[in-house]
């Protein structure tokens, strides 16, 4: 098949004839050089030379016919390719003439367009426009015609019941007529169907989008490539509202988001990111994330999967759980929070004195701990009734808090009964705090039923070493605590190489 371009087969052609031409023309020199030479001799010259004319005549007019009936022979065959293509093309070719005026159609034009040819043929292309008049159809045939150049798009048409159909439309502009005219070949397919498909699924996608936009949750797609990079190709409207960052700023650089992570949550995320790349398994984590007005929680949940070539994608979402940490706060507070005093009951003083004493383990330190005990509170209880009791316990509380740091640790660990870590103290800083305490304490007065009440407390001091136990120093700091008891009440007492009693002042 002969696959040149049309300019190209045309300019071969002519070679082809030229060379035709030549060949007859060396012929007929060759044939005539004979005749006129044979023929002088035998005839003369001038019957000679009317006997070549005669020949030559007749050779044209041979050369004529043979090239009429090639020529003849290759329209026939351009004709019948022609033909062909034009009865199996899935859809409309229409002919028409610089106006725009239909003079030709493909023989399946009806089944593909809706109109019989002899209501087409004589009337203008523009007729199949929605738009007749104004349409994109007489957009189209104007700048083809205008500039000569192919145009193609999508056009909305109209069949002859009135059906709106839209057609994939190629206006191709032919060689110019001799008489200066430009015809123009417009090729239609018709596409109504996946044009459907097409704003069926564009109304699905701006649905989903809407729903996407309005969960209170980022929803994501995360990629870390064979080089360990992490990118986003995704993220949902709702990262605006979480931390301030668009997610067309994040998708152009991850590390804007990324490096947002609370510093002490970074190396917990990175692991995190690459034990679910290499296991595979579902990624979850709970971190939280810098932000203009603080710090706020997320709860980050993604489903793993990995390509053929090595890279690994996660989908799925990022929660905001500010209030339930909040929550989580308060439930613990609750929990671990003496009900009448405020102060840390029990099971919280262990537990957070352990975080203490292992930190302080870790540096090297050593940690003042002390038993606290309001003197004659039974008395007191059993004078002016358990209401008063538990005012004194609230008064007492309330100053040990104002006396201590906020980052020491006070707890009510039985009825009258009270401890506190000294977080970063040495003994001599330990002595200055506890006495400051005491003083505090001994100068409450308290009006219960119109009647003034004073008390006092008595404490026990200890040093906890470096690796040593929370119970141990707890039972050394009650022995000094009944020290004190038994000097007098009202004083610190110590117990312990490292620290020495001291009284009232």
């Amino acid at each position: 098949m002969d696959r040149a371009r049309p300019g190209r087969r045309e300019r071969h052609e002519g070679q082809h004839r030229v060379r035709r031409r030549w060949a007859f023309g060396a012929m007929a020199a060759l044939a005539l050089a004979l005749m006129v030479g044979g023929a002088g001799a035998l005839l003369g010259v001038w019957p000679a030379l009317g006997l070549v004319g005669l020949v030559l005549a007749v050779s044209l007019v041979v050369i004529q016919r043979l090239e009429a009936r090639a020529r003849d022979r290759r329209r026939s065959a351009e004709e019948r390719l022609a033909d062909r293509l034009l009865a199996g093309f899935p859809g409309a070719v229409i002919l028409v003439d610089d106006a725009g005026v239909v003079e030709q159609l493909n023989p399946d034009f009806e089944h593909h367009a809706g109109y019989p040819p002899g209501q087409l043929l004589g009337r203008r292309v523009t007729t199949l426009d929605v738009k007749p008049l104004h349409g994109d159809m007489h957009h189209a045939l104007n700048f083809a015609a205008a500039r000569g150049q192919p145009w193609q798009g999508v056009l909305a048409c109209r069949r002859a019941d009135g059906e709106r159909c839209y057609q994939d439309t190629v206006v191709l502009p032919l060689l110019e007529e001799p008489d200066g005219r430009r015809r123009l070949l417009l090729v239609q397919r018709d596409v109504t169907r996946m044009r459907q498909r097409y704003l069926h699924d564009q109304m699905l996608l701006e649905q989903l989008q809407g729903t996407v936009s309005r969960l209170p949750a980022v929803i994501f797609q995360a990629r870390q490539d064979t080089s360990g990079r992490i990118g986003f190709l995704y993220l949902s409207e709702e990262l605006q509202r979480l931390c301030g960052l668009s997610p067309e700023a994040v998708l152009d650089d991850a590390d804007r988001l990324l490096k947002r992570v609370h510093p002490e949550d970074r190396d917990r995320l990175t692991a995190s990111i690459a034990q679910s790349a290499v296991s595979l398994e579902p990624w979850w984590l709970e971190y939280r994330l810098l932000v203009p007005d603080g710090v706020r929680w997320l709860e980050g949940r993604a489903v793993p999967r990995r390509r053929r070539d090595g890279q690994t994608f996660w989908d799925g979402l990022l929660i905001d759980i500010g209030e339930r940490k909040q929550a989580e706060q308060r439930v613990q507070q609750l929990v671990g929070t003496d009900m009448l005093t405020g102060a840390l009951n029990r099971r919280a003083f262990f537990e957070q004195g352990e975080a203490v004493l292992a930190l302080a383990e870790r540096h090297g330190r050593r940690v003042p701990l002390a038993m606290l005990d309001l003197d004659h509170f039974k008395h007191l209880n059993d004078t002016h009734g358990h209401a008063a009791g538990d005012l004194a316990l609230q008064a007492f509380a309330m100053s040990c808090r104002d006396s201590l740091r906020p980052y020491d640790l006070f707890a009510r660990i039985g009825g009258e009964e009270f401890a506190v870590i000294l977080v970063d103290s040495d003994p001599d800083q330990a002595w200055e705090i506890l006495e400051r305490l005491r003083l505090a304490v001994e100068a409450i007065e308290l009006e219960v039923d119109g009647v003034m009440l004073r008390f006092t407390v008595s404490l026990g001091l200890t040093i906890l070493e470096p690796g040593g136990s929370l119970d141990g120093a707890l039972s050394r700091a009650d022995r000094a605590l009944y020290r004190a008891k038994r000097e007098g009440r009202n004083r610190i007492s110590a117990q312990g190489p490292s620290v020495t009693s001291r009284g009232a002042s």
